[in-house]
């Protein structure tokens, strides 16, 4: 593939942040892409999408080439963003992955109503035009390593989907992850569908969590589950490998995989940094911790994190002033959503450009702000 030509364009829309190991590896030598041991990828649905250049920049160019193993850690759309990064064009997967997003209107066959399972059907159908047959890409990538996050309801209420005994669920793990996140574990289980040729590398002890491999058997139910936002998609249920149970979005856990990153292991001439394109500089720990804002603060564990992000300003001159959001499918007429998403992923093109044209001055950290504390 051709390297596009990346120019920066007009006034400044991407931002950077780092921990402080991840500043001083700025300062010593700037940033290679041998530096890199993980890409996160988080939940948000539509979010997602104005980093879809981004991803097309880092996957079809800046990490093609050979190197150490770079851990893709995904939940929800960020699950199906990473896995497409590991098919052999990554560049013209991901750019399908946006449009095939922003296309899809989830309508209701003609004379039904919407349901869950209409929903899972058609994301289903989805996943299935970018990975039949391809999962030998996707596991045989020969630097990258996918991991897919999943919640599993443990037992009683949410062990399977259940209308009612759901509800109820879902309101006693909202309940308990308001006293303490950890106290969600009582409901939900992290499990997480890892390459086998090397399991995430990262030691996870806030939280109860599982590692199973990911196969060809079970590559799109893990991704489907991935994204299955409970009461709007269906659970994925008795995932081949996976403990028995109702497996839903890895987002309820996940929601931005605030994670210890700094503990992964260190290899021979790479800065081990964690490179984090993001929709916010804030890492949310959990989906049900967005009121929990003491809970987004940075920590020691992120030491090692560079996250890339849009500016606030530059979200304010968007259709719409703001993201895609989930909320545009109810709100806007569809022919509307299209045009206003489609454009908000070209006007994203400059956070790529922005980046490439970052790099190539010799990384200058007067760009570079700490993470939030």
């Amino acid at each position: 593939m051709s390297a596009p030509v990346l120019r920066p364009n007009g006034a400044s829309c991407l931002q950077l942040y780092a921990g402080p190991r991840a500043l001083a590896c700025l300062r010593a030598q700037g940033l290679r892409p041998q530096d890199v041991r993980a890409v996160p990828a988080a939940a948000g649905g539509p979010k997602g999408l104005v980093l879809n250049p981004l991803d097309r920049y880092l996957f079809g160019r800046w990490l093609a080439g050979p190197g150490p193993s770079v851990h893709l850690v995904g939940a929800s759309i960020g699950a199906w963003r990473m896995a497409c990064a590991t098919l052999d064009d990554a560049e013209a997967a991901l750019r399908r992955l946006a449009e095939d997003y922003i296309a899809e209107s989830y309508d209701p066959p003609t004379g039904e109503s919407q349901t869950a399972t209409n929903v899972s059907r058609r994301f289903a159908q989805l996943l299935g035009r970018h990975f039949d047959g391809r999962a030998a890409q996707v596991l045989g990538h020969p630097r990258l390593r996918l991991h897919v996050l999943t919640s599993r309801g443990r037992r009683g209420l949410l062990h399977r989907e259940q209308r009612l005994a759901t509800v109820a669920g879902y309101l006693g793990a909202y309940a308990s992850n308001a006293l303490s996140r950890r106290a969600l574990g009582a409901w939900l289980q992290r499990v997480v569908f890892s390459d086998p040729r090397e399991p995430l590398p990262l030691p996870l002890g806030d939280f109860p969590t599982r590692q199973v491999a990911l196969q060809a058997d079970n590559l799109q139910a893990a991704i489907l589950a991935s994204g299955s936002i409970p009461f709007w998609l269906r659970a994925v249920h008795d995932i081949p490998g996976g403990p028995p149970g109702a497996y839903w979005d890895g987002g309820i856990t996940d929601y931005h995989l605030h994670w210890p990153w700094s503990g992964l292991p260190a290899q021979p001439d790479s800065a081990g940094l964690v490179l984090y394109p993001h929709f916010q500089p804030q890492l949310v720990p959990g989906w049900l911790d967005k009121a929990w804002k003491r809970r987004h603060r940075g920590d020691p564990g992120l030491d090692n994190l560079l996250i890339l992000c849009p500016d606030p300003a530059w979200v304010a001159s968007l259709p719409g002033g703001k993201l895609p959001d989930r909320q545009d499918f109810k709100t806007l007429p569809t022919d509307e959503r299209i045009h206003r998403w489609r454009r908000a992923v070209a006007e994203a093109e400059r956070l790529a450009e922005q980046f490439d044209a970052w790099l190539a001055a010799g990384c200058p950290l007067d760009r570079v702000q700490p993470l939030p504390a």
